[in-house]
């Protein structure tokens, strides 16, 4: 059981900014836009996948579960919201956005699916989210030269996420959901994440007139597959996800909650545990 709060980004999103908003840097721009595009949709399927799961559940494991099912309803509501401030700046700019809209012509196709194979897929796309949040709070100059504001928003929304790891994790479990299918759903999903994530980079490097670009790929293996890049760093905490005894509670949040206590200044808490 997890306490989440649910809180107010204080910044700025009103303002426009530039297409590499991310220090000027082209790659490190164009693969963030594209986490940022896939965010909304995502975010609306893991709370409508969350919910339908915890209704499944018996009584008494719904009384365990509501306010923690609450906590992340709340929290993944204020990613979307946020996020589809910033995605509205890229349209602006012209950026396609062809990841939500595959995205949400799959999730259509595979609507009929049983509720536990919804909320095994959010939580592996939960896993991921959580490793990179993880690294994104030990890796703060992956944002270098990015303004405050948007340093802010994707250093919190990390903390949140790294926050909320467990929620899917555990109504899978709680809904009677197999290892088998639970490590089937992510092999998937990491397959599907992760070329939808490339395919939407590319287009955005494409519109940017950097996709042929040294430079650009320069920044890719620094920001990737560095000796700590984002993916190469974090393949044994991939690989975690497959042992039968894992759990997202085993991985340490402690840059997370340091985040959210010492930047209090950036958020103001909308709901909590301990004042329900």
């Amino acid at each position: 059981m997890t306490d989440l709060v649910v809180r107010k980004l204080l910044v700025d999103l009103n303002t426009p900014f530039a297409a590499r908003w991310n220090g000027g840097d082209a790659f490190r721009s164009a693969f963030f836009s594209a986490l940022s595009m896939s965010f909304p949709v995502g975010e609306q399927f893991f709370m409508d996948s969350v919910r339908a799961g915890f209704k499944t559940l018996p009584e008494d494991k719904r009384a365990q579960f509501a306010t923690e099912v609450q906590g992340f309803v709340g929290q993944e509501a204020t990613h979307r919201r946020i996020h589809a401030l910033f995605n509205g700046h890229l349209e602006r700019m012209g950026y396609a956005n062809t990841i939500a809209e595959r995205a949400t012509a799959r999730i259509k196709k595979q609507a009929h699916l049983d509720p536990r194979m919804h909320v095994a897929g959010t939580a592996a796309t939960e896993h991921f989210t959580a490793l990179f949040a993880d690294w994104m709070l030990r890796h703060p100059e992956a944002l270098e030269g990015a303004e405050e504001r948007l340093q802010t928003l994707w250093l919190w929304h990390s903390a949140e996420e790294s926050e909320h790891r467990s929620t899917a994790f555990d109504i899978y479990q709680a809904m009677g959901g197999s290892h088998l299918w639970r490590v089937r759903v992510f092999r998937y999903v990491s397959f599907i994440f992760m070329f939808d994530l490339l395919r939407q980079t590319v287009r955005n490097l494409w519109h940017d007139g950097a996709l042929f670009k040294l430079s650009t790929w320069r920044s890719c293996a620094k920001l990737l597959f560095s000796q700590d890049g984002m993916l190469r760093g974090n393949v044994a905490q991939w690989r975690d996800y497959l042992r039968e005894d894992f759990h997202p509670e085993q991985h340490d949040a402690s840059r997370s909650q340091a985040w959210l206590r010492d930047n209090t200044r950036h958020f103001t808490p909308v709901s909590s545990p301990a004042a329900a």
